[in-house]
Order: C-alpha cells, then structure tokens, then sequence
C-alpha cells in the first residue's frame, strides 16, 4: 500500500496560514497533506455575508474533498483539530475503504487522528462537551448579532489556547483567528464516523483550552462506542499544538499513516 494523503481539518477560527508550519512539516517527511479551509469560519475583521454556515456544511465540504480524493483511487488519512474533530466524524458516511470496496469503489479514508479535538456522541455537539464540566475555565468569546463568535479577550485566548509561546507571540497569533459560527458548536452530530475506521488521538497536556480531563473523557467515550481501544499519543503541548509544536505533530502523523499501511 502506497503513502495515504493526509487531509487535515482545522479547529475553530483558524484561517489556511495557522496550517503553514504543519503543511511545511508533513510535506518535508514526503507525504502529501490538504488543508481545509471550512466554511464555519469568517473573516478576521469586518462582517461576512449571509448566515453563519452549520456544522453539516462544513461536514459536506470535507466529504466532498475526500470523496474526489479516494475516487481518484487514494487512501486517506483525516487528521484534525479542535472544533474540526466533529464535521470531520460527521463526514465520513460511507467515505471509509472497506465501505467503498463493499460499494466496488476506489481509495477511502484508513483512519482518523484527532488532536484535542473535540469529539461528541451522536445526538450531541461540540459546545455541549466541555459544557459536561462547568469548573473549568472558558475561553473569552462572545457572539455577534448575525450569528458569529468572536473573541473578547485577545490576551486571555493567547494564556488559553497559545500558552507554550512567549506573550507577544502568542497575542500575534490570537489576533488572527477569525469570527466562527455560533450554530455549527450546537449541531448535533448524526453519525458515528469513528466506528468506521481505526481512531488516533494526540492528547495534548498542556491544552487550556480542552484540558486533558476533557480529552481523555472523549478518548473513553470512543473506545466505549466502539469496543476498541484508542491509539493514544500524550505530547507536552498546548491548544494550538500543530501551530506551537509542528515537527512533533508531523512525526506522529507520519508515524499513524505508517502503522495503518504497513
């Protein structure tokens, strides 16, 4: 079996140049990797036309990307983070390579790696999980008129989310997340992509933002709708580990893409 391409799918906010250092990482080790900008995600500054895009049609743009992908005759490995852990598990309907063999169809995804990403039930959201632990600390947003989150607290989403770089760096960073859709942290995901093809995660222990309680909480859940065991990394990281810590996060997706196709 040939080398898989690497599809990533951001978290919240994360507009194409937080990919960069990872992008730069993963191609240099010889794989090829897509990232995905998702449609949940606004502008920086100023407002954006229409409604605030859902959960699903960020779910539908990924399904379509690798759908492209695999019926060219590649395998893929989905690798997210953050808010993109759940349109990524949303998407993957019949994208899996044993579901598109049993259909007499080319390629499909091998496997999914999240890192802290979040990664709800069926029936429940994104927003709803750190919710299940109302002691721990938020992250200062706030939600605009037409729909849209924004952030509040420049400096107190760097102490949250970018906390392994210095202070300056990491409010440079902060600054250019982009307004996210309120609705897509509500939508409720309809279908259980983990249980289609082997789950990674990277448990990043320094995260703020998703604490490891709530990782590991989600690593359970998984292997308890499943009945398999999580392949689970814990690296000394924070939130924004592909952006803070790229060389660790591509040896580990490298290392994945090589354990599912040897």
């Amino acid at each position: 079996m040939g080398r898989p391409t690497i599809v990533s799918i951001p978290g919240a906010s994360s507009l194409p140049i937080f990919s960069d250092r990872l992008v730069a990482a993963v191609t240099s080790r010889g794989y090829t990797i897509h990232t995905l900008q998702l449609p949940s995600v606004g502008l920086s500054e100023g407002p954006q036309e229409g409604p605030p895009s859902s959960m699903y049609d960020d779910a539908a743009l990924i399904s379509s990307h690798v759908s492209k992908l695999a019926d060219a005759g590649q395998d893929i490995l989905l690798v997210t983070h953050s808010y993109g852990g759940t349109p990524a598990t949303e998407s993957l309907r019949g994208l899996s390579k044993r579901s598109r063999r049993d259909q007499d169809l080319p390629g499909g995804v091998i496997g999914i790696a999240y890192i802290t990403s979040f990664v709800p039930e069926v029936g429940k959201s994104a927003g709803s999980i750190k919710a299940g632990f109302p002691g721990l600390s938020k992250v200062p947003m706030a939600v605009d008129e037409a729909g849209w989150l924004y952030y509040t607290d420049i400096p107190g989403v760097a102490a949250m989310s970018f906390s392994s770089m210095p202070p300056e760096e990491g409010q440079l960073w902060a600054g250019r997340l982009a307004r996210h859709s309120a609705a897509s942290f509500a939508n409720p995901l309809t279908y259980a992509g983990f249980k289609d093809v082997p789950v990674s995660y990277l448990l990043c222990e320094n995260d703020l933002a998703i604490p490891p309680i709530v990782q590991q909480s989600i690593i359970d859940m998984i292997e308890r709708e499943t009945g398999r065991s999580v392949d689970v990394t814990s690296i000394d990281a924070d939130h924004v580990a592909p952006l803070s810590s790229p060389d660790t996060v591509a040896e580990w997706i490298v290392g994945i893409a090589e354990k599912l196709t040897s």
